[in-house]
């Protein structure tokens, strides 16, 4: 059995299952017929959530509230991953952003940023292909981003991040796909969540026309992680704007980047 075929006993892994991409990956499986497990610090949220994806779809949903910056929340999931019944899919979602400048941050906000969306997404990863690759099936949908083909937000270290995620998913990817598994980086750009909102950064002077839906980028995702993409763009313009990222000269990168969630202007030098 494969990722794309029907099968009644399907399962799928969602950290960040609550909002935004997360929520939509587990509408459109739930809806495709698969059971979930879905991850978030959240308790109360995760439970009606959960509640509510059970009601319209009538599909099992397992819930484990977890913190994935620390030890203890990637050890839970750990273990459900490597249980029964087994995870046909998971999905690393959750991640973070800051609002901060680098040069004005904490070593805590900093390392809990690289826990969530660098340490947690190699662990959950190990976990998962473990068991995958013994039953050659199986797939890995990691969440990235294109801020992570270059520096486009100055003092930010979220798209270092996703640098690493995307990087690491390819690599990963390649490894696995003898063993009948995929792994695939998923990278969106700008899209309507709640993301930017609790980060506490303002993206109201970014163009309409930018933003994508959770719910397209999902359909897209699915359809590339079919034809066993390593690396899946949504939407021809963010296509586009990879293009650009990864062949235009870094002086120009320099003088376009237009997120400056993490500068500093001269007068807080």
């Amino acid at each position: 059995m494969t990722v794309d075929q029907p099968d009644t006993e399907r399962r799928a892994l969602i950290t960040g299952g609550t909002a935004g991409i997360g929520a939509a990956f587990a509408r459109r499986l739930a809806a495709d017929g698969w059971h979930l497990v879905l991850v978030a610090r959240d308790a109360d949220r995760l439970a009606a959530t959960a509640a509510e994806l059970i009601g319209r779809y009538g599909r099992t949903v397992e819930t484990i509230p977890a913190d994935l910056s620390t030890d203890d929340g990637c050890a839970a999931v750990e273990r459900r991953l490597a249980a029964e019944p087994p995870v046909e899919l998971l999905v690393n979602n959750a991640g973070i952003s800051l609002n901060t400048p680098f040069l004005r941050s904490s070593v805590e906000d900093e390392s809990r940023l690289l826990r969530l969306n660098v340490h947690a997404v190699m662990r959950l990863t190990l976990a998962a292909l473990r068991p995958m690759t013994e039953r050659r099936r199986g797939a890995v949908i990691n969440v990235s981003s294109v801020a992570g083909f270059g520096a486009v937000m100055p003092g930010s270290t979220y798209s270092a991040s996703k640098a690493w995620v995307t990087n690491f998913s390819e690599s990963v990817g390649q490894s696995a796909r003898p063993f009948g598994v995929r792994v695939m980086a998923l990278c969106p750009g700008y899209t309507r969540t709640e993301f930017h909102d609790r980060a506490g950064i303002n993206m109201s002077k970014t163009p309409g026309w930018m933003w994508l839906r959770a719910d397209d980028v999902v359909d897209e995702a699915l359809r590339d992680l079919r034809k066993g993409k390593l690396v899946s763009v949504p939407a021809w313009k963010y296509k586009l704007a990879v293009a650009g990222l990864r062949h235009a000269p870094r002086r120009l990168l320099e003088v376009v980047s237009r997120d400056t969630r993490g500068r500093i202007g001269r007068e807080h030098g």
